[in-house]
């Protein structure tokens, strides 16, 4: 496990993750309270998110600000985020579009048009709608900072991952433009693919691989903050992660 002391520290910064819940959520999200972020954290589970903060609080981190929502149900919520962060912090330093749905495995002429909505609703439409109500509060940070999480599944188009290969690849489409449109400005918009991580959606995926064989969300942390600090100049780039990854 990485130390927090070889971390970047993020004192005085707002963070927004979604589906920080659990997985590569839960560990960058957790990680950026412990160095110093004030983190507002989303997901469906309430429960969830307090058993987070109070780990964050047990370890001397900055306590959580919890918003428990649905990204297919409450959609005025979404739209309402910006003007509600602004309201309390005037800016947004860091973004992390990290929830995602891995939607049915199955041929296309076989799903069902409500899980293929579904899935695209999670994966791509939500982080438009995001993205449409963090821009403003984005830009009144000195040095703005977006990251979605990605997938290899958007580029290699595997048989039966229809949903979730198509909706990947939007995204990408989506990030891409969105670090384009700012190319002049101070946010700066990245992807991070993580590759073979131990989460929940690889055991659905993969029900016969080995968990333990496989990283632990928390050794993606250091590539992930890396991304988010104020000196990141890249922009519009697609990061994987490998455990042999070097920074």
């Amino acid at each position: 496990m990485t130390s927090e002391s070889s971390l970047p520290r993020f004192d005085g910064k707002v963070a927004l993750v979604t589906g920080a819940s659990r997985g590569i959520g839960r560990a960058i999200a957790k990680a950026l309270a412990l160095q110093g972020a004030h983190v507002v954290a989303t997901a469906r589970t309430q429960g969830a998110l307090e058993e987070l903060d109070d780990e964050v609080r047990t370890a001397g981190g900055v306590p959580l600000s919890l918003m428990p929502f649905d990204l297919d149900k409450q959609l005025d919520e979404i739209d309402t985020l910006g003007p509600t962060l602004y309201q309390r912090w005037q800016k947004l330093d860091i973004f992390v579009g990290n929830a995602g749905l891995l939607g049915p495995l199955s041929p296309l002429g076989h799903i069902k048009e409500g899980d293929w909505a579904l899935t695209l609703q999670i994966n791509l439409t939500a982080n438009w709608r995001l993205i449409r109500t963090l821009d403003p509060v984005l830009k009144l940070s000195p040095a703005g900072r977006v990251l979605f999480l990605t997938s290899g599944a958007a580029q290699r188009a595997r048989a039966y991952w229809g949903p979730y290969s198509v909706s990947k690849a939007g995204l990408d489409a989506l990030a891409k433009t969105y670090a384009h449109e700012n190319a002049s400005t101070n946010i700066r918009v990245n992807l991070l693919d993580p590759g073979k991580v131990r989460t929940h959606m690889r055991a659905k995926a993969y029900p016969g691989e080995e968990p333990n064989t496989l990283p632990a969300p928390d050794a993606l942390v250091p590539l992930a903050l890396s991304l988010l600090t104020p000196e990141t100049t890249a922009s519009g780039e697609i990061f994987t992660f490998t455990p042999e990854t070097s920074l």
